[in-house]
């Protein structure tokens, strides 16, 4: 089996605006470095996210609201942009999990990279906010567990704390949300007091990081606590919000975290169970250290084929 890359050229529609940082220049950077592996990859396109499964996660009037939105060309905040193809882009963004896990789960491929936008893990049951329309890998975890991966485990290494996903499944403990951010930054949440409340209680795990923390900081919450929980939890599943702005270079962030720094963390997820692992893009704003992250991610998912 390999490594499929889930992509649809739908992606690069998503129009922001001039100047956005969220924009189909990052998916064109990481095309790019993507090209010498572009034979080793399975390439598979995703389809629409269905209503009835936009509805595991999110309400009709959120939906409603999304395609609203995108119909007129018009802002939902300050941040969030919708362009005419924003709608069909984000059901696509939120199909490429559904898309991965049916890989997976048909052992087409042993673990799946989402290069998708916009980005999903600041979508919160009823909003969309960050630069996200719909709260992509959430959507993918209820699937998964319809699929029968009962226990889903997400880490999310994205420089800005997912708040939308921890909201999803604050009282859940059928998934565990492991994360690591720059605190305080946006959305301002993910502080270590957060730990899920009734029957989620303990399966919330936040690692706030000060400005300018960089690997020797970041490396032992993967590879040491990340096994730790994992071992403990024994997911079905691992969900990865992949966001590249703790990079050092990223203009939106202010960690210190190296390249080879990424790369160890996604060897330690890879290391950290033995259950599939599906990656979607989340953040990363420099160009070029995104296109190189992402390449090397999928190197280092590679090796573990």
């Amino acid at each position: 089996m390999s490594v499929a890359l889930i992509y649809d050229p739908i992606f690069l529609e998503h129009d922001t605006g001039t100047g956005h940082p969220e924009c189909a220049d990052r998916l064109r950077s990481i095309l790019q470095h993507l090209e010498p592996l572009r034979d080793t990859l399975l390439w598979l396109e995703p389809g629409p996210a269905s209503h009835e499964q936009l509805l595991l996660v999110h309400p009709d009037e959120h939906i409603a609201l999304v395609e609203h939105a995108s119909s007129l060309q018009r802002p939902i905040d300050a941040d969030t942009q919708t362009s005419y193809d924003s709608y069909e882009a984000a059901l696509k963004a939120a199909g490429a999990g559904i898309t991965a896990v049916d890989a997976v789960s048909s052992a087409k491929a042993s673990a799946a990279f989402a290069a998708v936008r916009p980005p999903g893990h600041h979508a919160t049951t009823h909003r969309s906010m960050g630069f996200c329309l719909f709260n992509n890998i959430a959507v993918t975890a209820r699937y998964a567990q319809e699929m029968g991966y009962e226990k889903v485990l997400i880490v999310d290494f994205d420089v800005h704390h997912g708040n939308g996903t921890q909201e999803i499944f604050y009282d859940d403990s059928s998934v565990f949300y492991f994360s690591s951010h720059q605190y305080p930054a946006y959305p301002g949440s993910g502080s270590s007091y957060e730990t899920g409340s009734g029957e989620g209680e303990g399966y919330t795990l936040n690692f706030p990081l000060a400005a300018g923390s960089g690997d020797a900081d970041i490396l032992p919450l993967y590879e040491e606590s990340l096994a730790e929980i994992a071992a403990t939890f024994r997911p079905d599943i691992i969900l990865v919000s992949a966001g590249y702005d703790l990079h050092r270079a990223d203009p939106l962030a202010s960690l210190n975290v190296t390249t080879e720094g990424i790369v160890q963390i996604v060897a330690a997820i890879m290391e950290c169970y033995d259950a599939p692992k599906l990656f979607f893009l989340e953040g990363g704003y420099n160009l070029e250290a995104l296109g190189e992250c992402v390449a090397k991610t999928i190197k280092t998912m590679q090796a573990y084929d």
